[in-house]
């Protein structure tokens, strides 16, 4: 029982600290009163500091300490008496009087009388062995008042012995390390693991979160055993990881200095510590030595509906591909999660039918209690007319930065209940994969309603012989990440059913490779080799990325390598051209497949020498310190020319993480007839289909269907437009980071940074039996804002910086197929339009009175539009695809 290493461990701490003589910490002269100046700074601003200086404010006073009381038998066990006088408040850095928020000011003038009597009663604090043991203070005290008595009282808790330890002060119960040299001793407190009361949360994804980095350090000088000096520096850096230039930081100092000592009153008589307290004031109280919550309070702040009048016009439609909209929407949010459920229900209710879709999105992304018991209570998932709202509210739950149970919860009644569109059913299914990955991902995988919807979604597919159903529970599945779903994808995997092989492949694709066991690869190669039976082309080529993509075996490669020259035309050409994209682009299979091609059994011109038209590419979108964006276009085609699949992806990586930003998978099948062109092998009897599925930041969002069957097909045809069909439109959260910092001092920072994308993502297929022409479009439009705040806010005065970033931009991807003659001519350009960028730096600084100042800084440039290199034989093909139609 008591050998366990914890056990060791104290015994051995315990005994280093009292086993010898001397003291364990500062230890207090009777009837002598200790005279101090005490200084605590705090400064906000951009991480790597500002010409025009920090904001921020410096709080001095005179400080006198007394002994109270000390335990007979203990001379480390001391009740000592602070008392705080003489107060004033100036800015941190030097300013001129016009920039001076506080010039003409009195300390009185800026805490109230209220607050400056609270701050200048006296309070004490017991120490034993040099540390805190209770802090005597007054309940009806302001909160700011004793959190600043508390950064006080911390500052006299010190360990005369190196070591580590856990103690409690002002910032949470925290690890410290202690270093002592002759007449000094080192304190750095590991910040990481502070307990306090203050919660907060961050966006699961490491791409599209903020990373933070802190440290507190203080030197004590000591001489007789007592603390002639306190300096304490405490640093908090955040930073965007997408943008480390978007960071902003929080300094806190305290400089606590021995003046002289004159002679103080006597030592109290008492048996122990709170008897003395109480015969010295009845109303003193142990109010603890953490910091305690501090409620701000917004004077003058507009409501939730005045805001939302203000900012309605930039949530209008033709205003979301603008950045003024997700501004709007991560303001919006703010204003959110400060309301009440009916607040928010009265602006749902007043919304006009155009910017409804923006405030659904909004609400729902705010994720709070409030948030969500308005949008169940203001949508009706049994009527039809209400599909764009339903679905809107239903993404904005997908990509939530921080769901709870509650949420998950909503969605399993939701999927109880009846539904007025089947694909709104189809979507709830679809997001609660999405919700159980991100639950797990926190370590929820046990919690009750994610218990009961895996097991929903688990058992799902082999529930219902309903296609539609089968796919919804597979594409929830492949939201969820589950590794239970795996052996379920490999059964699917081996369907007859082409749309169930296709959802499964591409989901084993997602896993993790070490989850790729020998069972799963042996399926995928069956079904890529068609040892059991003939799969469609589209299906083959899935499972070949997922072989490429598994840490394939040097035989594996080989027999896909040797396979090449016996598969459809254009199915050639895709593997090779897969093959090449591999090793050029040096992704991690390409080195075993260059070992294979070292056999020219396996690589020789008859195998690579394959003419067609369908591809695989890969390049770099953009390459930075912090973040590197790549995009890859595989486009495979029927041997008539038609397409079979297109399937665009952008991912961004950033410090080792990975992150799907977006796919957009366009597929055909059974148009041959349209041509009088005969189908490839195994799909001699596919129905005439088209549709588009997305994938939008690591969630699988409900598949498109442009037309399905032939009376669709042809009634399509006559009817089309040109115009693309709306896959993904709305407002995203992306980056979510909320937090309390309490610091040294007492004084509390409050982190706040937020990133919004409007997006509009649509595609088209269009075909022309007259110009024996089709072309495939995906249209990507959107705005990106990212803010941060960090503000340290004294209900008496206030401190702020903010650093943010915009851009605007467009990305179109155009596929031309000529298909008048074989081999027929393909051409595809990806575009990125000219698009703005600009970064903000605000400073911000109040006194409660309403006097304030703000400084403003921006840089804006342009950023060049380009066209994305893809292979030289699509340039060739473009040119002569745009001369015969010139």
């Amino acid at each position: 029982m008591f050998s366990s290493p914890f056990f060791t461990w104290w015994l051995t701490s315990c005994v280093s600290c009292v086993s010898s003589g001397g003291a364990a910490g500062p230890r207090l002269n009777n009837n002598q009163l200790y005279k101090f100046s005490y200084t605590t700074e705090v400064l906000v601003d951009k991480a790597r500091g500002s010409k025009e200086g920090s904001a921020g404010y410096k709080i001095s006073s005179d400080v006198d300490v007394n002994l109270v009381w000390r335990d007979p038998s203990s001379k480390d066990d001391q009740l000592i008496q602070l008392a705080i006088s003489n107060v004033r408040i100036d800015p941190a850095t030097h300013r001129s009087e016009k920039k001076n928020i506080l010039h003409g000011s009195t300390a009185e003038s800026v805490l109230g009388k209220t607050k400056m009597a609270a701050l200048t009663k006296p309070f004490m604090v017991h120490l034993r062995n040099g540390k805190a043991k209770a802090f005597y203070s007054f309940w009806a005290e302001p909160a700011t008042i004793k959190n600043i008595k508390r950064g006080l009282a911390s500052l006299l808790q010190v360990q005369l012995r190196t070591g580590k330890v856990v103690e409690n002060d002002v910032s949470g119960r925290c690890t410290v390390e202690y270093k002592a040299a002759q007449g000094q001793v080192t304190r750095t407190k590991n910040l990481e693991t502070c307990k306090t009361a203050e919660s907060g949360f961050t966006t699961h994804s490491q791409v599209l979160g903020v990373s933070k980095k802190s440290s507190s350090v203080t030197v004590f000088t000591l001489e007789d055993g007592f603390i002639r000096s306190a300096v304490a520096e405490e640093t908090h850096s955040l930073a965007v990881n997408a943008r480390r230039s978007a960071a902003a930081k929080v300094v806190s100092r305290q400089t606590l200095t021995l003046v002289g000592t004159e002679a103080g009153p006597l030592e109290a008589a008492g048996k122990d510590v709170t008897g003395v307290v109480k015969s010295i004031d009845a109303k003193f109280a142990a109010v603890g030595i953490m910091a305690e919550k501090v409620k701000s309070q917004c004077k003058g702040c507009p409501s939730l509906f005045e805001h939302w009048q203000s900012q309605q016009k930039q949530l209008e439609p033709a205003s979301l591909s603008k950045a003024t909209a997700p501004r709007s929407f991560l303001a919006l949010i703010q204003s959110i999660r400060k309301a009440s459920k009916d607040e928010i229900l009265k602006v749902l209710k007043s919304a006009s039918k155009t910017t409804l879709p923006q405030v659904v999105d909004a609400v729902t992304s705010s994720q709070t209690e409030a948030s969500l018991d308005a949008m169940l209570e203001f949508l009706n998932f049994t009527d039809a007319k209400g599909l764009v709202l339903q679905e809107r509210f239903l993404y904005a739950c997908g990509f939530s930065s921080h769901p709870n149970e509650r949420m998950l919860q909503a969605l399993l009644d939701i999927s109880k209940g009846k539904f007025g569109s089947t694909d709104i059913k189809e979507s709830v299914v679809i997001i609660m994969g999405a919700l159980i990955h991100k639950l797990c991902q926190k370590g929820g995988c046990d919690l009750p309603a994610v218990v009961q919807a895996k097991k929903l979604i688990l058992a799902g597919p082999d529930s219902t012989e309903v296609e539609s159903e089968v796919q919804m529970y597979l594409l929830a599945l492949k939201n969820s990440m589950l590794p239970e779903a795996i052996p379920i994808f490999t059964k699917f995997a081996e369907s007859e059913v082409g749309a169930y092989n296709t959802i499964a492949l591409t989901a084993l694709q997602r896993y993790n490779v070490n989850l790729m066991t020998n069972e799963v690869k042996q399926t995928v190669n069956r079904v890529y080799h068609q040892n059991r039976r003939i799969y469609e082309k589209n299906v083959r080529a899935a499972a070949a990325d997922v072989i490429l993509s598994s840490n394939p075996s040097y035989i594996e490669v080989k027999n896909l390598l040797l396979s090449i020259g016996n598969l459809p035309h254009e199915m050639n050409k895709y593997m090779l051209s897969k093959i090449q994209d591999i090793v050029r682009f040096q992704l991690p299979a390409s080195k075993v497949i260059q070992k294979a091609m070292k056999d020219m059994n396996s690589a020789n011109y008859n195998r690579f020498s394959k003419v067609g038209s369908s591809s695989a590419y890969s390049g770099f979108m953009a390459q930075s310190a912090d973040v590197t964006s790549t995009y890859s276009l595989d486009i495979l085609y029927s041997g008539s020319g038609i397409l079979r699949r297109s399937n665009m992806n952008i991912y961004g990586a950033s410090k080792g993480a990975m992150l799907h930003g977006l796919q957009v998978a366009i597929e055909a099948q059974g148009l041959e007839s349209l041509i009088a062109a005969t189908p490839d092998e195994g799909e001699e009897d596919l129905e005439s289909f088209a549709g588009m599925s997305a994938l939008l930041f690591d969630i699988q969002l409900r598949p498109v269907t442009f037309f399905k069957g032939y009376s669709d097909l042809m009634s399509k045809m006559f009817s089309m437009t040109g115009e693309p069909m709306n896959v993904v439109k709305g407002l995203i959260l992306l980056t979510d980071h909320s937090e309390v910092i309490t610091l040294q001092s007492g004084l509390k920072a409050s982190a706040e940074f937020q990133g919004g994308l409007a997006i509009d993502i649509s595609g088209g297929m269009e075909i022309s039996l007259w110009y024996r022409e089709s072309k495939t479009s995906v249209n990507n439009r959107g705005a990106f804002v990212v803010t941060g705040n960090v503000t340290v806010d004294m209900d008496f005065m206030r401190a702020g910086v903010e650093v943010s970033f915009e851009t605007e931009a467009s990305l179109d991807f155009i596929t031309t197929v000529q298909f008048s003659e074989y081999p027929f001519l393909v051409c595809m350009q990806m575009d990125k339009a000219t698009f703005p960028f600009s970064e903000h730096l605000t400073k911000y600084e109040s006194l409660s009175s309403g006097k304030s100042i703000v400084s403003r800084k921006s840089k804006k440039q342009l950023v060049p539009g380009s066209e994305f290199p893809l292979h030289q034989e699509n340039s060739n093909m473009c040119k002569k695809v745009f001369d015969s139609n010139w």
